[in-house]
């Protein structure tokens, strides 16, 4: 298991970085989750006696890294949901996918229906009762040959939507086994990495933005000059 990366901490909110292919929370797999990791670091740093609070205000999936806080009060945890909801609370991925959409940039808009027996989710037609709305806004950034560096912004956050939804026009994301995108990416790790984090503190009122870059030695990141588009931000504590 990693070591935990904190990015910011106090005493309401702790701001740290998921490592690819760890459950953000328990699964059926068994592997210790970064929420376990969370809880115990919270409780070696503070001293704290039993289980120490803390709120999981959103998700990433396993094979996804990248940035994420998470509440360590019952009232930090419910302010920041309501940032989710009102849309305050702005995440941005970045991606590397197979080929590229038509257009350069714009918006994605499908209704996912999501099979939990297999765990992996579909583009349907909207008269489906079970389905739900999926909406996200894209920026191709830059193309090489095969391959191709897209800005997402999630503009909901439903299971696999960045995965499905850019598959779904062509483009799935490289590494991707579930959605099409392994043809030439055999043994890497998924090419999908939350890259940025913007929200409002939840006592202060202080906006907040984290920034922090994919593993840039990695393939197929290390195709891009990264540092053109993005700089690691971390706050001040």
């Amino acid at each position: 298991m990693e070591k935990l990366d904190v990015l910011y901490e106090d005493n309401h909110i702790i701001v740290v970085i998921k490592p690819q292919n760890v459950p953000t929370q328990g699964d059926s797999s068994g592997d210790k989750s970064l929420l376990d990791m969370v809880k115990e670091h919270i409780k070696v740093t503070e001293n704290k006696p039993g289980e120490a609070f803390v709120g999981l205000v959103h998700r990433l999936d396993r094979p996804t890294g990248g940035v994420m806080v998470f509440a360590k009060t019952s009232k930090a945890a419910s302010r920041l949901a309501e940032q989710l909801k009102d849309g305050s609370f702005e995440k941005k991925y970045l991606a590397v996918t197979v080929g590229a959409p038509r257009e350069r940039n714009g918006r994605l808009e499908n209704w996912l229906l999501k099979d939990e027996e297999n765990n992996k989710v579909k583009v349907v037609p909207s008269a489906d009762n079970d389905a739900k709305k999926a909406i996200l806004d894209y920026k191709v950034l830059e193309s090489q040959a095969k391959v191709s560096l897209i800005e997402v912004h999630l503009i909901t956050g439903r299971s696999h939507q960045a995965r499905v939804q850019l598959s779904n026009v062509g483009a799935p994301i490289f590494g991707d086994v579930k959605y099409g995108g392994d043809t030439l990416a055999k043994g890497h790790n998924l090419a999908l990495w939350a890259y940025s984090l913007r929200f409002y503190h939840p006592t202060t009122k202080t906006p907040f933005v984290f920034v922090v870059c994919p593993p840039q030695e990695k393939t197929p990141w290390n195709c891009f000059k990264l540092d053109k588009y993005i700089s690691v931000v971390r706050p001040k504590s």
